[in-house]
């Protein structure tokens, strides 16, 4: 093993902690529980949505986008797959696409933006 390789997993696993991060892909649909800074609280906010994009792997530095629709309006948030910022990534439902990357969803809306459930992702 190289020593870039273990540096790397040392910092993954001093960044995850005790969390379980599920695996999903892009199509899947998932609520992040994220910290947010209220004040000088803090409180969890969820974010549901459907995973359109996976970048970095499952490395240092890897990301997620999430794509929901809000009252009309698409919101994307992209996180970090290891931040302490997300407490909990849940998954919902898994979503079978053809595609690694789902960014023609940005035109779609309402029931022509559906991803068919894959229910042998499911029975797993």
């Amino acid at each position: 093993m190289s020593v870039i390789k273990k540096i790397e997993d040392a910092q993954i696993a001093k960044l995850k902690g005790d969390k379980v991060i599920p695996d999903f892909k892009a199509g899947d649909t998932v609520r992040v529980h994220v910290k947010i800074k209220d004040g000088d609280k803090f409180r969890i906010q969820i974010f549901e949505g459907v995973v359109i994009a996976r970048d970095g792997g499952n490395g240092n530095n890897a990301t997620y986008t999430v794509r929901r629709e809000s009252y009309g309006v698409g919101v994307e948030r992209k996180f970090p797959l290891y931040t302490p910022a997300v407490e909990k990534i849940e998954k919902v439902r898994s979503g079978k696409v053809r595609r690694a990357k789902l960014f023609f969803l940005r035109k779609l809306s309402g029931k022509k933006a559906r991803i068919v459930e894959d229910l042998s992702a499911n029975a797993k």
